[in-house]
């Protein structure tokens, strides 16, 4: 059985740092792509980083470009989202996800975690 657990979200002040995990268990990052959405209050989940499975490219939201790089640690079971300069605009719940295939930068995702809250406020 799949599941992606995420860890890491805290409050924290604007140009503030935090790094997020995504633990996987039935699964590794060798052979899924993983990527990292979040949802803020009222809004739709958006996607904001990947890595595709194998090679490990990388992409990111124009939003986050710069700020937020996303890895993965040498035995493929946990994926992170490093978050450098946090901006208020930056709160919402962060998700991970995982997929089978290809990168995708909609929420066609086959595997979800919990979430976790990312707070960024003065």
């Amino acid at each position: 059985q799949v599941q992606l657990v995420e860890s890491g979200g805290r409050l924290v002040q604007p140009g503030s740092s935090l790094r997020l995990s995504c633990a996987a268990s039935g699964l590794t990052f060798s052979t899924n792509s993983a990527a990292w959405f979040r949802q803020a209050p009222g809004k739709d989940r958006e996607f904001v980083a990947a890595i595709t499975r194998g090679v490990g490219n990388t992409y990111y939201a124009d939003s986050v470009k710069g700020r937020f790089t996303i890895s993965r640690d040498s035995a493929d079971i946990t994926v992170y989202l490093e978050m450098n300069n946090l901006k208020p605009e930056d709160t919402a719940a962060y998700y991970c996800a995982a997929r089978r295939w290809a990168v995708v930068f909609s929420t066609e995702y086959d595997y979800w975690g919990q979430g976790t809250q990312v707070t960024v406020a003065s």
